[in-house]
């Protein structure tokens, strides 16, 4: 009985510990994964010409993989960013994404696009760490 009681016992150490690993499965989404759901939340939105979606995939996807191989160059340089460089360097890839977009959308659009569509295409962290804090 002891014995059955002892890995029973280390059945569930062993797997409660394995879901406890950080990380909880995210991976990155590729630049092709990225485009993918902007240009079916735009077509869905807005009923773009195939042509136009399909420059604007093209557009996207350079800029995605330009952007992927700088976070990897900065990150294998050998020394951790600090925050402000990190965010400066976002910031250069968005306003560059926001251009993008300009010149494929109108400006009713875009103004939809900013204020509704891009949200909803940002990661949800677990835990509820939204815009609810904020009404506290």
């Amino acid at each position: 009985m002891k014995k059955i009681f002892f890995v029973l016992l280390a059945g569930f150490a062993l797997s409660a510990t394995a879901y406890a690993q950080p990380g909880g499965g995210f991976q990155r989404q590729t630049a092709e994964e990225r485009v993918a759901r902007i240009h079916q939340k735009l077509d869905s939105a807005f009923k773009l010409s195939p042509a136009l979606l399909s420059t604007l995939d093209t557009a996207l996807t350079v800029l995605y993989k330009k952007q992927d191989a700088r976070m990897q160059e900065i990150f294998t340089s050998g020394e951790r960013p600090d925050r402000e460089t990190m965010m400066a360097e976002r910031q250069k890839y968005t306003d560059a994404q926001d251009e993008i977009l300009k010149a494929v959308l109108t400006k009713e659009q875009f103004d939809i696009w900013k204020e509704k569509i891009q949200p909803s295409l940002r990661p949800q962290r677990q835990g509820g760490g939204g815009p609810a804090r904020d009404q506290q």
